[in-house]
């Protein structure tokens, strides 16, 4: 990154590295409530004398209205300045911070939360369309290997981070350390942030609006319904139903309009279309496992919380530490090569966890997860930067917002199809109680046994969609950064 001075669409001066800055710190801050509230579901529980189902609203409502805002964001992007839109949208989650922070009860504590989950929806395609645009083509691996730290490292450190505050200070520390840099990002903005997209005056088609929110809406929460109530549930059967036909019918109609809300024939780019499923496909492998493993760590292992997420926390460092670098090896030598070399140390690493035991060495677990995020980071942000370079300039906002789309419903099912392979196997393999007065070792053993292959078969199940990721990443066409862009 250079201090190089360019201009916006006015023609005025500014300093792209520190706009690049101000967003990326931003975007952190923003992302990394995504699972700041892991651990402390068990203390606002006792706090708020609520239930497990209940206190999960915090993070199912979150992503409902995050996954919501996703595909508005395109919209929102091409009509409205990008300086004061991304200020908005941090000035949105600071308000919904600042309510969780003097929340004085649960229902005002999911207010602010679903208030947050407006601002981070729009801040973080916002930052990526930023961080594609004010950049050439042959340095924005490098500009998107920074965005990666925000993307990928802030999420994988929240539980840890969640964790240590708990234990040492009250829930609502979690927010009120959160504040003070989301004020500063604001107040940077006005200095550092400036109108560096074109923007025009597109018609709002509300019908797009409804039929995306309901569609989205209603199958990201079918999806996080199905660990609970399995997937023979009416309620989830019906919720996927109406999200796959509202969808359908919001495709259909983005088709068919002259200004379409989403511009859909992204997919018509061959690079893009992969680029998108290899990145969908990815974070399934990622987010799944990222659940299952501190479950392992605690159930089967005794870990606390906090040390289970401590226990993740050097694979969270070293994705966020090759994200810069990854970024740079693409400006080098293009997506394919990183993408077929981190998918393959993606299925060997989680390969590894499918034969795992109450036994397995903890240095193990640390040194197999840091494998697996190793090889994420060379796939997610080179693949994503490969499909924006494939599309001309004014489809990068709906390149960036049906990129997210698609990541934030993969994560959902990829999550949803491990936890429920990881009940039906524990359940079905579960000994009789019959032995719990018979033979109460035999039963305990017979128990543990059950729970692990549980365990098993759902890395196994991680392992398949590695395997699918890596062979997508061979198709991958074999350019550089600058052979990809089209103008």
């Amino acid at each position: 990154m250079t201090n190089t001075q360019t201009t916006d669409v006015n023609g005025t001066p500014y300093n792209r590295t520190l706009l690049l800055v101000t967003v990326i710190v931003g975007t952190f801050t923003t992302v990394l409530t995504q699972t700041l509230l892991a651990t402390a579901y068990p203390t606002l529980m006792k706090t708020f004398d609520i239930s497990t189902s209940t206190v999960q609203w915090l993070t199912t409502g979150f992503l409902l209205v995050n996954g919501i805002m996703i595909p508005i964001s395109a919209f929102l992007i091409n009509r409205f300045n990008s300086k004061y839109l991304y200020i908005g949208a941090m000035g949105v989650f600071f308000i919904g911070t600042l309510i969780c922070f003097i929340a004085p009860n649960f229902s005002v504590l999911l207010i602010g939360r679903l208030i947050e989950a407006v601002g981070v929806g729009l801040s973080m395609p916002l930052m990526q369309t930023i961080s594609l645009s004010i950049f050439p083509p042959e340095k924005r691996g490098a500009a998107m290997g920074m965005a990666g730290l925000a993307i990928g490292l802030a999420p994988a450190i929240g539980p840890t981070l969640s964790g240590w505050v708990i234990d040492n200070y009250d829930w609502r520390a979690l927010f009120g350390m959160i504040l003070p840099i989301a004020g500063l990002v604001i107040i940077a903005s006005f200095f550092f942030m400036r109108k560096v997209l074109r923007t025009s005056k597109p018609d709002l088609d509300v019908l797009s609006v409804i039929l995306s929110t309901i569609g989205f809406g209603s199958l990201l929460y079918g999806f996080s319904e199905v660990g609970d109530k399995g997937w023979g549930s009416p309620l989830v059967l019906g919720l996927l139903v109406i999200g796959v036909v509202f969808i359908f019918l919001f495709g259909r109609r983005q088709l068919h309009l002259e200004h379409p809300f989403l511009e859909l024939r992204v997919f018509t780019n061959h690079t893009f279309t992969v680029s998108a499923i290899l990145s969908s496909v990815v974070n399934m492998a990622m987010v799944g496992v990222e659940m299952v493993l501190p479950l392992y760590l605690q159930t089967v292992r005794g870990e606390s919380a906090f040390h289970s997420g401590l226990t993740l926390l050097p694979g969270a460092l070293m994705m966020g530490i090759m994200s810069p670098i990854t970024g740079q090896l693409f400006d080098r030598i293009g997506a394919k090569r990183l993408a077929i070399t981190g998918m393959t140390l993606l299925t060997l690493g989680t390969l590894s966890f499918a034969f795992i035991t109450k036994d397995t060495p903890l240095a193990e677990v640390v040194i197999l997860y840091a494998v697996r995020l190793f090889g994420i980071s060379m796939v997610m942000m080179p693949v994503t930067t490969a499909g924006m370079n494939a599309l001309s300039f004014d489809l990068i906002s709906h390149g960036t917002a049906v990129n997210n789309t698609t990541r934030q419903v993969a994560s959902s099912v990829g999550t949803a199809i491990l936890i429920s392979i990881l009940s039906n196997v524990t359940n079905a393999q579960m000994p009789g109680k019959h032995l719990l007065k018979t033979a109460p070792l035999q039963y305990k053993d017979n128990a543990l046994t059950s729970v692990l292959s549980g365990y098993r078969a759902a890395f196994l199940v991680a392992v398949i969609f590695c395997v699918i990721g890596l062979i997508v990443s061979f198709f991958l066409k074999n350019t550089d950064s600058k052979e990809e862009v089209q103008r």
